[in-house]
């Protein structure tokens, strides 16, 4: 239960409506350019000071930071369980950077919870909310390894998910949050869903991945997210091909991107398939 948690929750909290400053930056983000990234975010938030999405989305910025600083975006560790799971291999977080993340979490949370109380369907404080909880979510699980303890906080995330599209279906970027939870679910033992219950969640692994599909097709800022997602599923569930698939249109889309290079590379090496 806790390593396949632990996997799914990660990028679950991380989407939004398209905005094309937040997505430069997120472009960024993309091809792990976090001081670029942070440069877009700090003159979006100088312009927009209320608005809560630059903070959830400066937050996601330290979190990819973190997980890339320790290598745990390398595929051996999301697609080993004991690597996810262990305990006794303690990481060494960034003491300044995990001040920065917590802050940033605070500030969107805040100014999201500032608006729900006036305009409760706000789809943007909605987001920033479900964006916070999720990075949190990530950090606790991959970083802190509490991963039972980040279950709850996914739990909320997911919720805010979930009202923004019962307000909006179309809102193709919040199924990236509902796909990974669908996903989780449809990992765990049976007996252990009782005891796992999220709203509007059936815990079928085949709509976990058919959500992710939409969010690959129609999604704006996370169509790179979903296809990071599809590739390691595909790696657990033995598809290198798919894998393939995902991961070159990744290396083709952010070039700069040294880690989607090296993992097309090393799936390359091993199984034979050609990257052309």
């Amino acid at each position: 239960m806790k390593r396949i948690a632990a996997l799914f929750v990660v990028f679950s909290g991380i989407a939004c409506a398209a905005d094309p400053t937040i997505e430069a930056a997120l472009q960024r983000m993309y091809d792990f350019d976090f001081p670029g990234s942070h440069e877009i975010l700090d003159r979006y938030v100088a312009a927009h000071p209320e608005d809560p999405l630059p903070y959830a989305f400066r937050a996601s910025a330290y979190l990819f930071y973190e997980l890339d600083r320790l290598g745990i975006l390398e595929s051996e560790f999301l697609v080993d369980d004991n690597k996810i799971a262990e305990k006794k291999k303690k990481l060494d977080p960034d003491s300044e950077n995990r001040a920065r993340f917590v802050r940033a979490v605070n500030d969107a949370e805040t100014r999201a919870a500032a608006i729900l109380k006036t305009a409760p369907d706000d789809r943007d404080a909605l987001f920033a909310m479900c964006i916070a909880q999720g990075v949190t979510t990530d950090y606790m699980a991959f970083v802190e390894k509490k991963q039972i303890s980040s279950l709850s906080v996914a739990k909320r995330s997911n919720n805010y998910a979930q009202r923004l599209l019962r307000l909006d279906p179309k809102f193709y970027d919040a199924y990236l949050t509902a796909g990974i939870t669908e996903y989780m679910l449809g990992s765990l033992p049976f007996f252990v869903r009782w005891f796992v219950k999220f709203d509007n969640v059936d815990g079928s692994k085949q709509k976990g991945v058919d959500r992710l599909k939409l969010v690959a097709r129609e999604g704006h800022y996370f169509k790179p997210f979903s296809k990071i997602l599809l590739s390691i599923i595909a790696l657990r569930e033995k598809r290198p091909n798919d894998a393939q698939l995902y991961l070159t249109e990744l290396a083709h889309d952010y070039p700069d991107n040294r880690l989607f290079r090296k993992e097309l590379g090393k799936l390359t090496n091993r199984v034979g398939i050609s990257a052309n």
